[in-house]
């Protein structure tokens, strides 16, 4: 992907979680082992409805197709900004289903304010 302010490419997810971090974005909604979707392990569970995903950002390994990631920018119903960060391809940071039809249910609205290109 490639960043239209200074022109270079930004294709890593280190590069695009520097930039995320930059605009105050560093809080991660996780998945705990009881399938309880969680805003940097506090107390307080989600379900797909009180999440909107802003923005979605696919990556590649160049050396390996199974070094995939997918990073999701997520706003919950009080509007906290944070991503959900997932690994794919061979292994998942999330086994079984319920991670997946956790994220197939939550709405997605693309907001270009959070398009890094």
């Amino acid at each position: 992907m490639e960043n239209r302010e200074t022109g270079d490419q930004m294709t890593t997810l280190s590069q695009v979680m520097t930039r995320l971090a930059q605009r105050g974005i560093h809080r991660e909604y996780r998945m705990d082992e009881e399938g309880n979707m969680k805003l940097d392990n506090s107390e307080r569970t989600y379900e797909p409805v009180n999440l909107t995903i802003l923005r979605t950002y696919r990556f590649e390994g160049d050396s390996n197709p199974a070094d995939s990631a997918v990073l999701y920018v997520v706003k919950d119903h009080e509007q906290n900004i944070g991503f959900i960060l997932d690994s794919y391809g061979a292994e998942s940071n999330y086994p079984g289903h319920k991670f997946d039809e956790f994220l197939r249910d939550i709405p997605v609205e693309e907001s270009e304010e959070y398009n890094l290109d």
